[in-house]
This record gives structure tokens, C-alpha cells and sequence, in this order.
């Protein structure tokens, strides 16, 4: 016999929870939020653009042969630009201490679409020390390409700048805030589900319904001394002459 649940019971259920369910919310945004704040380094990135051509001087009729010569060439420009010939060189320039490999971590080339521009993105933990990286990578291109490649029309676009107050690239605090608690609202509204499935305990008339499938007649409340204090219908008779009358009186009433 398949159980279905109604809209009803379900707001039942999270208005029951409703403190856990919030209290898991605040938790992990709270926790998030004290990550992302404290323990997560921030990094910072900067661009810088070149523009290659293949040659300087085009014949107006052969221009998009050309265009589309060095569109289809920019992939290869893309691998050159982070290889060991050129990354290496960048490291020698900037006295780093780091491998091709790990430069080349630091780094993403990128192309828009159809165009011949490259940008180079440079991530580290000093926006100066990003910027610099990324313009570095640039010039160093510029200058090896002619050699590896024949070709000598490459020309920046623009450079990787700092500014005084930066904006760090990552962690998000406020994104990771968000989907914290997006997270915590789904753990615990799924764990009130849970609580509520395992709870199998009666409370109510309706559960006993629900269990046996028969109705209820009547309920039995539980009394405690107390309410037998307070009821005098219930209440038992603390001296022996009053037990004398009312058993007297219940006898004259038999006769």
C-alpha cells in the first residue's frame, strides 16, 4: 500500500523543524562565510592582449585569406605562448623560482572568437606580481615568436594594470555565502523528511487512524495526582467519617 503525503503534512513537517532547518541555514553559511573570509588565501588576476599578424604589409584582395590564416594559427600561438621556450624565459626575466610547469599553472590564454587577439591572464596570491607575470609572458612572446615561428607582426594590446585597492579573484565570499545557504536549506529540509519517516511513534488520534484503520471511539486522558486533587469527582476521601457518609448514603439510596 503505496503512503502519499499532502501539502498540508508538508508544511506540517517544516513548520515542525523550522528551528532545525534554520539553524542548519545559518550554520553553513556562517561556515562558509568564516572559510572563504579566514582561511582561503585570495588571489588576484591581470590581463594583458597582443594582436598577431602574420605579415605587416597585405595586399587588400589576399587580407582575409590572411585574416582567416592567422585565425585558424591561433591555437598554436595559444600552445607556443605557454610552453617551456617561452616560460622559462619569463622566469629567468622575473628571478622566479619556478618551473615552465608551474608557471604555466599560473596562466590561461584564451582567444576571443573569430579574432586574432590572445589574452593572457596571469593569477597569484600579489595583484603587482599577476600583472607583471602577464605582461612579462606578452613581451617575451613578442619577442621569441619571430624565431619559432617566422613571424614578426605581433604587436600588444593592452597591459595588465594594478590598481590601489583590488578585488581578489577568488574565493567569492559572497557567492560561496549564497550557495552555502542554498546547501543548508536542502540538508535540512531533507533531514526534517528523514526525522519525520523514522519517527514512528504515535501522538496523535490520526496516527492511531492511520496505523490500525479503524476510527476512534473514545480517549482515556492520563490523570495525574494532581488533577485528582483539583477534581473533587475523583478526588479520594482523606477522612474515615466521610467515607462513613458517602457509603451510608450510597446504601440508603440501594435499599
Amino acid at each position: 500500500m503505496e503512503e502519499t503525503i499532502s501539502l498540508k503534512e508538508i508544511f506540517a513537517v517544516l513548520k515542525k523543524r523550522t528551528l532545525m532547518i534554520l539553524s542548519l541555514i545559518i550554520s553553513f553559511a556562517a561556515i562558509a562565510f568564516l572559510v572563504s573570509y579566514f582561511l582561503i588565501t585570495p588571489t588576484y588576476q591581470a590581463s594583458a592582449s597582443v594582436v598577431v599578424n602574420q605579415e605587416e604589409n597585405v595586399d587588400v584582395s589576399t587580407l582575409n585569406n590572411a585574416i582567416q590564416s592567422n585565425i585558424s594559427l591561433i591555437n598554436t600561438y595559444k600552445i607556443v605562448m605557454t610552453s617551456p621556450v617561452i616560460l622559462d624565459e619569463v622566469a629567468k626575466e622575473m628571478n622566479l623560482s619556478l618551473s615552465s610547469s608551474e608557471l604555466a599553472e599560473k596562466l590561461e590564454v584564451a582567444s576571443q572568437a573569430d579574432t586574432q587577439i590572445i589574452t593572457v591572464t596571469a593569477t597569484d596570491t600579489s595583484q603587482a606580481k599577476a600583472a607583471e607575470l602577464a605582461n612579462t609572458t606578452v613581451d617575451v612572446f613578442q619577442r621569441e615568436i619571430p624565431e619559432l615561428m617566422n613571424l614578426e607582426n605581433v604587436k600588444p594590446l593592452s597591459l595588465a594594470e594594478t590598481v590601489e585597492d583590488p578585488s581578489p579573484a577568488s574565493p567569492n565570499i559572497l557567492l560561496n555565502t549564497a550557495i552555502a545557504l542554498v546547501l543548508g536549506a536542502m540538508v535540512g529540509i531533507g533531514l526534517a523528511f528523514l526525522l519525520e519517516y523514522l519517527d514512528n511513534t504515535v501522538k496523535t488520534e490520526a496516527d492511531i487512524e492511520k496505523r490500525i484503520g479503524i476510527p476512534v471511539i473514545g480517549i482515556i486522558s492520563h490523570m495525574t495526582e494532581e488533577d485528582m486533587k483539583t477534581n473533587k469527582q475523583y478526588a479520594a476521601p482523606t477522612d474515615k467519617r466521610q467515607v462513613r457518609r458517602e457509603y451510608s448514603g450510597q446504601k440508603k439510596k440501594t435499599v
